[in-house]
């Protein structure tokens, strides 16, 4: 039994209930395990192809039913700090579908913009090119020196046909060239894991991170004082967890173990 006994449960998504377009086997079941035995959980993702909605569509494909508000994205939570300090059109570059999750702020999308008061940079995925990350890079030297907002810091994931780039390294890129720190919405960010706390009305030492990310679910949860569990499916590599410094709690085959090992440690 841990000294602090689990009572909740945040849990990523890409990668530990699904992987690309294929169910992990075995995420339904844990998850209507965690709901018939009243465990709470969230789900922290993040994911900036897709708005929640999309989102909610993707598990429901899975066998997993879920509410919007059941899932914290980090444009949500870029919003809510846009609509508080935001002055002006946000120049956010996320897919056409996901700007529906900004929820009405004006935006910098015309060609005519040559200010924004934010620059919003999320997963493009193929649609980056030099003229994109260009047009990011000159809103980001206006002389008002507006913030970079990044959508979580996730180096890599793996699609179907192996791993792609994510958001953090054109986060990157654009902060070198502009002399601009990032401000974080998502993992690895403390502030994430605090607001999907304040949601679940828990405490880190009672809540776990379940993910297949060993940097931004696991040591991203452990800066914000939850523990880890490191599930073997999605991006988890053998080789990287063998020599990191970062050790989880645990780590699962797949959240198909989770049950069991809830009823260890829970």
């Amino acid at each position: 039994m841990c000294p602090n006994p689990a009572t909740a449960l945040l849990i990523d998504m890409d990668g530990v209930l699904y992987q690309g377009e294929q169910s992990i086997a075995g995420a339904a079941d844990a998850l209507a395990w965690l709901r018939a035995n009243t465990v709470a959980h969230r789900f922290v993702t993040n994911a900036s192809s897709r708005p929640r909605a999309q989102l909610v569509a993707r598990l429901a494909g899975h066998g997993i039913t879920v509410a919007e508000g059941d899932i914290l994205t980090p444009l949500v939570a870029a919003a809510d700090w846009l609509r508080e300090h935001a002055d002006g059109p946000v120049a956010a570059f996320v897919p056409e579908p996901t700007l529906a999750d900004l929820d009405g702020l004006p935006l910098a999308h015309d060609p005519g913009h040559e200010r924004a008061s934010a620059v919003v940079v999320g997963d493009l995925g193929a649609a980056w090119d030099f003229a994109t990350l260009n047009r990011a890079f000159r809103f980001l030297m206006q002389p008002d020196a507006p913030p970079l907002l990044a959508l979580g810091m996730t180096r890599y994931w793996r699609a179907e046909d192996g791993l792609r780039l994510d958001t953090a390294p054109f986060v990157m890129a654009l902060a070198h060239a502009s002399g601009r720190a990032p401000q974080v919405f998502g993992k690895p960010a403390a502030a994430f894991f605090e607001r999907a706390l304040a949601a679940l009305g828990t405490s880190p030492a009672t809540t776990w991170m379940i993910g297949d990310d060993l940097r931004g679910d696991i040591g991203g949860a452990q800066a914000a004082g939850l523990r880890g569990l490191l599930v073997r499916t999605g991006k988890f590599r053998a080789a990287e967890l063998a020599t990191s410094d970062i050790r989880p709690a645990a780590v699962l085959d797949s959240i198909a173990d989770l049950p069991h090992w809830w009823q260890a440690n829970g």
